[in-house]
């Protein structure tokens, strides 16, 4: 399965933030949206990523003004991304590495979507149920007569 057949089931729906904003709104839209990040888009590129780890960093450092501090200062710059065409274990492998929950997925200098950790091991998940499946019905549709040679009868 390739990264881009677990956007085709999410979903490209992208959330984004301005890198001018505060990080009060941005926990805001987070909030609203009930997303874990967002996509910070500058000049019409993608500039940055902000998750709850950068909120929560910022909240630690700033205390009682995290609400004030741009977006700008907290956002992750320049976040690793995936490939269209990556390989679902080189993605998982990817975001366990980098301890990243949420990677954009950029082809080229368009930016697709952002898979979550959820997304990766949801689409796993039903992978998984329907080679289960496939291969249920196979053995229940298997011919009687067709015994696995050298096999011996009871």
């Amino acid at each position: 399965m390739q990264v881009r057949e677990i956007l085709a089931i999410k979903g490209t729906v992208l959330y984004t933030i301005a890198p001018d904003k505060t990080l009060g709104e941005a926990v805001t839209v987070m909030s609203d949206l009930d997303v874990g990040s967002l996509v910070c888009f500058e000049g019409g590129r993608m500039v940055g990523m902000l998750t709850f780890r950068e909120v929560l960093k910022s909240v630690h450092a700033n205390g009682a003004q995290w609400e004030s501090a741009p977006v700008a200062k907290v956002m992750v710059r320049d976040p690793v991304v995936a490939n269209p065409d990556m390989e679902v274990f080189e993605l998982r492998r990817l975001m366990v590495d980098q301890h990243m929950r949420y990677l954009p997925v950029m082809d080229g200098t368009v930016l697709m979507g952002v898979i979550s950790f959820h997304d990766v091991a949801k689409a796993v998940l039903e992978e998984q149920s329907f080679e289960n499946r496939m291969l249920k019905a196979y053995i229940r549709d298997w011919p009687e007569g067709d015994q696995a040679e050298g096999s011996q009868p009871s």
